[in-house]
């Protein structure tokens, strides 16, 4: 690249210019009693010679300039002035077009940089950072909605979340995993930690992922009881429709041959027809359970809350076994909407009344039951049904979710079993724990 001729004639001319005020300025010097004209003439050649420099150092100063608002981060400058008579256009070309790929290149950054931010802000695992200082960062929306509880950025600020949970925080080691029960909003659950390490300003940040695993749990448990009751039932009913069959084949023919005088006849009567009575129980029992080899089919909608519960009221009125039993209800917000299948939903609560005003009115002289619903803060909706009754052990609050368990003398051991199902349809969950009257608090969350 060399100079064009528009700089190399600027620069001709105002060398001239300054040889020749040299050149007078001598003279001047030389000659006696010229004393004005010496001043002139020194003017004239500093000026001449400070217009050769500018001419000079003006591509320096662009190239200067240029430089430093790149420095800046100012992607937008520009080096060529074809105008400006620099002389240097076929650098300041090249310079432009450096400046332009590197723009480019940085908004293809940005763009990317914006795209992972976002995939990262809206993965459904929780990320959270922890610093060399032992800062700990909230990195997407799934952590900040999981861990919304306490205040603070230090390990020790988590503990509200469990002691399992505060362990893998401090010291779950990079490459490891660890399964924990992460005390959350809707109770306790069964979560999965792994430890991971980024090297970033020098140091090195460990990263955590936390995912929620216990709906997975339940619905493999649920899946693998399903399996087995559908074995069994399948296997019962293969055996006891022939049994059924004969038991009332042989009632039959026991009870045309019965003529009233003979008591062994008569006593042999009364066994088949007992045990034909007994076979048709049995089929009943087991077509019952056949229920809940069903997934139940979910319609989810929004509804409000408030006619929701006025329903339930009047529906646990209408019910003549309860009018001794105490029943009050509260939503909060008032205008709290449920995102559910109603019927289900409806179907799942007002089982739990009936049980809970059972409990109550076995228990004491006042029974008391409540119903409430309430919003959480990371959106879903907290529903809980208490009673005052007996409670129920600990020992036994898992076993009461499970096909066929029960601990009443009538009872077929479904109705639960079925409502964890329509809980786990929606995503959800049932817990049971100790009411503050003394008896059962059952939650749903949605």
């Amino acid at each position: 690249m060399g100079f064009d001729r528009r700089f190399a004639i600027g620069l001709a001319a105002r060398l001239v210019l300054a040889l020749a005020a040299l050149a007078g300025f001598a003279w001047t010097l030389l000659t006696p009693g010229l004393g004005a004209a010496r001043v002139v003439a020194g003017i004239v050649a500093l000026a001449a010679g400070a217009a050769l420099w500018r001419h000079v150092q003006r591509t320096n100063l662009e190239v200067a300039r240029f430089v430093e608002a790149i420095r800046f981060g100012d992607m937008q400058a520009r080096f060529a002035r074809p105008d400006a008579g620099s002389g240097f256009d076929a650098l300041g070309a090249v310079l432009d077009d450096g400046i332009r790929a590197l723009r480019e290149e940085r908004a293809r950054l940005a763009d990317a940089s914006r795209f992972y931010e976002a995939l990262i802000d809206d993965v459904p695992v929780a990320l959270l950072t922890i610093d060399g200082e032992g800062r700990v960062d909230l990195a997407n929306k799934m952590a900040r909605r999981m861990f919304n509880r306490h205040a603070g950025t230090r390990p020790e600020d988590f503990e509200i979340y469990g002691s399992h949970f505060l362990g893998a925080l401090t010291a779950l080691e990079a490459g490891r995993s660890q399964t924990v029960i992460l005390a959350s909003e809707i109770g306790p659950q069964r979560a999965l930690v792994r430890a991971g390490a980024l090297a970033r300003l020098g140091g090195t940040t460990r990263v955590l992922a936390v995912q929620v695993i216990q709906e997975a749990l339940n619905s493999v448990e649920i899946a693998a009881q399903s399996d087995l009751i559908r074995v069994l039932t399948h296997e019962i009913m293969n055996s006891m429709t022939p049994v059924t069959s004969l038991a009332h084949s042989a009632a039959e023919l026991i009870a045309d041959a019965d003529r009233g005088d003979d008591p062994a006849i008569a006593d042999a009567r009364a066994a088949a027809e007992t045990l034909a009575r007994r076979a048709d129980g049995v089929m009943h029992f087991v077509e019952t359970y056949r229920e809940i080899t069903r997934p139940p089919q979910i319609n989810r909608k929004h509804f409000a809350a408030g006619p929701f519960v006025a329903e339930l009221r009047r529906l646990f009125e209408a019910d003549g076994h309860w009018e001794q039993v105490v029943f009050e209800v509260g939503v909060n917000p008032p205008d709290q909407l449920i995102d559910a299948d109603p019927d289900l939903l409806a179907q799942v609560v007002i089982n739990l009344l009936r049980n809970a005003a059972d409990a109550a009115t076995m228990h004491g002289d006042r029974p008391a039951v409540a119903l409430n619903i309430a919003a959480l803060r990371s959106g879903r909706t907290r529903i809980t049904v208490s009673d005052n009754g007996a409670g129920v052990p600990e020992a036994l609050r898992h076993d009461i979710f499970l096909p066929f368990f029960t601990t009443k003398k009538t009872g077929t051991g479904v109705g639960l079993s079925l409502a964890r199902q329509v809980m786990l349809a929606h995503d959800g969950s049932i817990e049971i724990d100790s009411a503050p009257e003394g008896g059962a608090l059952f939650t749903l969350i949605l």
